[in-house]
């Protein structure tokens, strides 16, 4: 698993009240494949985590939301926590982040009641994933598809509904990553190859022929 992501750049969007080990989990699987991340919070300092309705560790916050941009990452991770998630819905530059990288085509991958976010940033819509099972309804009145299971892929999103599916949401998210920085490469090699900007060739006029000439006069 080790250099899976080879150094790539992975957003973790929290702020307090997140439940501990839906960041402490993925973010140890992020780091051991490779990813460097960065903590980022509506504020500076330290973000208070729980267990379920006990305080747990505090977690030093590494960068602001408002001092970050999506073009700067290659993909996001979003954990759970019912009043982390509640709090960063209702906080506009944590729910345009969100957007942005949707909208840069970055993976995401969310877990637990994180998906309210992505309710909140319209990014359900003919989509199908999962979550927390109360957020079921505020899914489907955003046009999503909820469904009833431990993990689900859709294109560039990854969700999960609770702590006991992290497993399984690792494993998906690390796929999912890695394609999609595969994919990226990819895409960044035939830009340097094939730069918009080089002119077209001259069109080829074939052997044994010489550019048209006008008649002489008299002829």
């Amino acid at each position: 698993m080790a250099n899976q992501l080879n150094a790539r750049c992975v957003a973790v969007l929290v702020t307090n009240g997140v439940e501990q080990v839906e960041l402490t989990e993925p973010v140890a699987a992020l780091r051991e494949a490779g990813a460097r991340v960065t903590i980022i919070a509506p504020e500076s300092g330290r973000i208070q985590a729980f267990q379920h309705l006990d305080k747990g560790d505090t977690f030093e916050v590494e960068a602001t939301v408002d001092s970050v941009n999506a073009t700067d990452f290659d993909a996001l991770m979003l954990p759970g926590g019912v009043v982390n998630a509640d709090a960063l819905r209702m906080n506009a530059a944590a729910v345009e982040f969100v957007r942005d990288m949707a909208e840069l085509d970055r993976p995401i991958a969310a877990i637990c009641h994180a998906p309210w976010l992505l309710v909140e940033a319209g990014l359900v819509r003919g989509r199908q994933l999962t979550s927390w099972p109360s957020l079921q309804t505020d899914i489907r009145n955003a046009g999503g598809e909820w469904v009833d299971r431990e993990v689900v892929v859709d294109q560039r999103l990854v969700t999960s509904r609770k702590p006991a599916d992290i497993p399984a949401f690792n494993e998906k998210m690390l796929k999912l990553f890695e394609r999609a920085a595969e994919d990226r490469a990819l895409d960044e090699m035939g830009e340097q190859s094939f730069p918009a900007s080089d002119p077209l060739p001259p069109p080829s006029r074939g052997p044994g022929r010489s550019e048209a000439r006008p008649p002489e006069a008299g002829v």
